[in-house]
């Protein structure tokens, strides 16, 4: 296995990672019951799961109102999308 394909797993990983915490976390909020932390939310993001986050957030309507996840998630994609960009364009 060669570091692309690494990569890829790891990326279709933590955004499957993200659709399922953010699926958790709008079940809990319906159900009053233990809510996972919005750092937590934001760090799938930050760590390769922003494009399951922004799926969740869409397919779940949740978060969507919050102007750090509305925006946020979005900004922390397209600052992933270069960087994967700059790695392949330039190495």
């Amino acid at each position: 296995m060669n570091v692309h394909e690494i990569l890829m797993w790891y990326l279709v990983i933590i955004n499957i990672i993200a659709v399922a915490v953010y699926g958790w976390d709008k079940m809990c909020a319906i159900r009053h019951k233990w809510r996972v932390p919005e750092k937590t939310l934001l760090a799938i993001a930050v760590i390769g799961g922003s494009l399951g986050a922004l799926f969740a957030m869409s397919l779940f309507h949740h978060k969507t109102l919050h102007l750090k996840f509305k925006y946020g998630v979005p900004v922390i994609m397209l600052l992933q999308v270069v960087g994967v960009y700059y790695l392949h364009a330039f190495r």
